[in-house]
Order: C-alpha cells, then structure tokens, then sequence
C-alpha cells in the first residue's frame, strides 16, 4: 500500500471541440514516476481535464493509494471539485460525479498550478494527440514511458 501520491494533471485539444488527449503525472511510487499520454476522442478543453483527473483517480486507487494530491492548471475544474463553483454543466456533470465519488475514497486534495509549473503534463496530453496521427488507433497510450 502506498501512503502518498502527487499527480500532475492536464487534458487538452487542439481546437475547443477537437481531437483531444490528457496527460497524467504521478509521483511516490517506490518503482519511480507514472507517466501517462491517452487519446480521448474529440473533446472540448474542460472535458480533456476532467477525464485526465478521472485517470490519476483511477490509477491511485488502482495503486492502493491512501491519499493524492493533484495539481492542474484547469481553475474550473480546482474550484469545482474544492466546491467553490457549482457544476452546471450539462456535459461535465457526469464527469464531475464521478470524479467527486473516486476522490472520496482517498484523503484527496487539489490545488491549481499556472500553466507553466505543469509543463510535463501538457507535454504528454500533446503527445497523445500527435501519436494518435502518427502512429494510429493501437498505440495510443503510453503508461511509464519517459516524457519527451
């Protein structure tokens, strides 16, 4: 069992709807860093960074985690987790649901970083994006893989 991890969050798209990936940082596991580039579909922005939180969710609990702590550069998604903002939309909600339900099973915080303190995960959510092209539908997830 893991006491601890910190992820870094990002999801992007490259037009808002448009082809879109996330990208996943996660930091405290004993074998070194996770690092991961997953193709979405074609999502617009705030959806992008919902589903690359669900993922730190997911992968945390899948580690046996006791608690994370997630940085992302989405103020939407920080505030509305943290409850500052309500959730009215429509095409998030479910997302948000979800990711409040996950984050309660874990001692769960998150904080908003700028834009350039989370350089490494745009870097992987881009890098989905592009694979996605380069290399086609069968390799488009990275897991551990080193950012480039």
């Amino acid at each position: 069992m893991i006491a601890e991890l910190v992820a870094y969050v990002d999801g992007g798209s490259q037009g808002n709807p448009g082809p879109s990936g996330i990208g996943v940082i996660i930091d405290g596991c004993a074998s070194g860093p996770i690092r991961i580039a997953k193709w979405i579909g074609h999502q617009d922005n705030n959806v992008a960074e919902y589903v690359a939180l669900m993922e730190a969710l997911q992968c945390a609990l899948s580690l046996n985690a006791q608690a994370l702590h997630v940085y992302s550069d989405s103020e939407v998604v920080v505030r509305q987790m943290r409850g500052e903002y309500a959730c009215r939309s429509a095409r998030l909600y479910s997302l948000h649901w979800t990711c409040r339900k996950l984050a309660r099973t874990l001692t769960f915080s998150i904080s908003h970083v700028p834009r350039d303190k989370n350089v490494e995960a745009n870097r992987l959510a881009n890098t989905a994006v592009r694979q996605r092209f380069a290399l086609g539908p069968s390799q488009t997830t990275l897991r551990g893989a080193p950012a480039r």
